[in-house]
């Protein structure tokens, strides 16, 4: 086989955001496109003779295709070793584990998360590091200013690889491992929890739950580790094969899109648990009977009984979260007597964090929850953590909330979220807001006096580098926050997403409706932002 030198021209709007670069399937299907990022990263790597790559992703419309390519590309690039995920499938945190047990120089992930797939649909590519994470945001830099001054890119004409047959094929000189896709992550998952202890407790006739896949690629994941090896119920595993198009549906694991698991949640005969998972395998819901646990709340109650689990039996080094989400973990973290860092959202940030061991656990509340077993967010490890604490504790999900808003007060707080905003629109709300910082505190809206007010910045305490511009924050006399920014995970328009939280510990409030809880911080988000005015949208697409 000869190597292949092409040439080609550079494409606009390479920049990947804070997971990657995300765009539509037929801009991807462009003659040259996907080629042209991943040959940036291959340079950004330098010599890549004898390196070795894993390459997986979530299953969606033009995975298989992008990863004959990517394989191809490898091997003119001289790379020594390709893992590939049987049926071109890794989720997200499995390829962080399979980089790590191999001792891999990085992976390329194909996948765009919670957002939809098929023909007219999203894909995405990320690189993440020899370290299973992310690549660092100087990293994706330099691919980018790559994607800007490209002039070829080196392939091979060779047949394509047998991406569904476990086994080892030989091109020009890369060895071409194709894995069990499943096999390496279950087995981390033993190594951490109490398999025996759930497995007693999903026997009990009186403990019923399901796992809603999604269409998506913890299908596989979940039958293996939940009905095979723990021997949940037969069937609890719901939308296990991950399809294309995620079977119509939208692979993102909230009240609105996980309609079917929702609904054996609440019904007449409400079930024990619930779970979904995304995309690709990084975000998580879980739920109680009748009972939604915010993930903020979520990462708070793990780290709160995170010394019940065996692999965190000797307790936490630190805990982090992003700067939306709510401050329920800080005030574990304060009664633990263990730093909690805030950091922008992107998971490259805890990455550093857990590298330089000053973190354990760690969460967004995007429905991303992860611990530093592996450099990624990761639903189905939450939602063992979460059987493994019920299993020993011997409560139902929802008591174990109840009891934990208790014993350290209750941070109320939802996210709405305005999908597809015109981008002018969109960037108007932010730049107005940003031109009036100064002058909000000691005003006061709706009843609420702003305190102080800023854009939040965060210098990395690892590597000293700064990352300004993350998110708008507001802060009332009354403990109230509010925080607005713009999401970088679509790959049309805009999204607006607006955080509200307050903290409560009256024992006598801590049970209240949350959007009735913080109706009155709402109004006041409106009268500052004039969001309704500017994008004439009256309510938000998703509440969460």
């Amino acid at each position: 086989m000869t190597v292949v030198k092409v040439k080609t021209t550079p494409f606009a709007g390479q920049k990947p955001g804070t997971s990657g670069l995300r765009k539509k399937v037929t801009e991807f299907k462009q003659a040259g496109y996907l080629e042209n990022f991943v040959q940036s990263v291959f340079n950004v790597l330098d010599d890549c003779k004898g390196k070795v790559l894993v390459i997986g992703g979530d299953g969606r419309y033009y995975n298989r295709e992008a990863i004959q390519i990517i394989v191809r590309m490898a091997a003119a690039n001289g790379f020594g070793r390709l893992i590939v995920g049987q049926g071109g499938i890794l989720s997200t945190p499995a390829a962080s584990c399979v980089i790590r047990k191999h001792q891999a120089d990085g992976g390329i992930i194909l996948s765009a998360s919670h957002n939809p797939g098929g023909p007219d649909e999203d894909f995405g590519i990320k690189f993440n590091g020899a370290n299973g994470g992310p690549a660092t945001e100087s990293v994706t830099e330099a691919i980018y200013q790559g994607t800007r001054t490209i002039d070829h890119y080196l392939t091979l004409e060779s047949p394509a690889i047998d991406l569904d047959r476990i086994g080892t094929t030989q091109i020009e000189g890369a060895r071409v491992e194709v894995i069990d896709s499943v096999a390496d992550y279950a087995d981390l998952m033993e190594t951490l929890f109490d398999f025996e202890k759930i497995r007693a407790l999903v026997s009990n006739k009186r403990f019923h739950m399901c796992f809603d896949a999604m269409h998506a690629v913890t299908g596989p994941y979940a039958l293996e580790i939940l009905e095979k090896r723990l021997g949940v119920e037969p069937g609890s595993v719901i939308h296990a094969v991950p399809l294309e198009d995620f079977g119509g549906g939208h692979p993102d694991p909230n009240l609105v899109h996980a309609k079917e698991l929702v609904a054996k949640m609440n019904g007449d005969a409400p079930l024990a648990f619930g779970a979904a998972s995304d995309g690709d395998g990084d975000r998580n819901m879980v739920l109680g009977s009748g009972f939604y646990i915010n993930p903020c709340d979520s990462l708070a109650v793990l780290a709160a009984n995170a010394t019940l689990v065996p692999g965190y039996k000797d307790g936490l080094q630190g805990v982090a979260r992003s700067m939306p989400t709510s401050r329920a973990v800080d005030r574990v973290a304060a009664r633990l007597d263990i730093p909690c860092f805030e950091t922008p959202t992107g998971w490259k940030f805890f990455g550093n964090l857990m590298d330089a061991g000053k973190i354990t656990l760690c969460g967004e509340e995007s429905f991303g929850t992860g611990s530093d077993h592996v450099r990624e967010k990761d639903g189905l490890w939450a939602v063992l953590f979460w059987l493994n604490i019920i299993a020993v504790l011997g409560k139902p999900a929802r008591s174990i909330v109840r009891e934990h808003w208790q014993e350290y007060g209750r941070d109320y707080f939802t996210r709405h979220d305005y999908e597809n905003v015109d981008s002018a629109q969109a960037g108007s709300v932010i730049d107005t807001l940003k031109a009036s910082l100064a002058d909000l505190p000691g005003k006061t809206f709706a009843g609420f006096e702003v305190e102080a007010a800023d854009d939040f910045s965060y210098v990395d305490p690892v590597d000293g580098s700064e990352s300004k511009a993350q998110g708008v924050r507001l802060f009332f006399t009354n403990g109230s926050r509010v925080v607005i920014r713009l999401s970088g995970t679509g790959t049309s328009g805009a999204t607006v997403r607006i955080y509200c939280d307050r903290f409560e510990n009256d024992p006598g409030l801590l049970g209240s409706d949350t959007q009735r809880a913080l109706s009155g911080l709402i109004d006041a988000i409106e009268e500052i932002t004039k969001l309704r005015q500017i994008t004439g949208r009256q309510r938000p697409d998703v509440i969460t």
